[in-house]
């Protein structure tokens, strides 16, 4: 087992905790903080895998789907702030 594999597990076991987190949040806040770093986990797991198959194209995928991470944790944080008016 290599390294980068490793480090693949050790990043699903603390996404694994931080859903556990999310489920049990106190407040829609703690919950929204849990899905953005989900959405971190996810991006790195990405760039990881990207360095073991060596491709370049995951790169992209992973820059794409940090901006959408971006932006979705952006529009439900001002959805969540206005009590769902938009």
């Amino acid at each position: 087992m290599s390294f980068y594999q490793i480090v693949l597990l050790v990043i699903a076991f603390f996404t694994a905790m931080v859903i556990i987190r999310v489920i049990m949040g106190p407040t829609i806040w703690d919950r929204l903080l849990g899905l953005n770093m989900v959405s971190a986990k996810i991006i790195m797991s990405i760039v990881i895998l990207a360095i073991i198959q060596d491709s370049s194209f995951l790169l992209d995928i992973a820059l794409v789907y940090a901006f959408l991470g971006f932006v979705g944790t952006v529009f439900i944080a001002r959805f969540i702030e206005r009590r769902g008016n938009l």
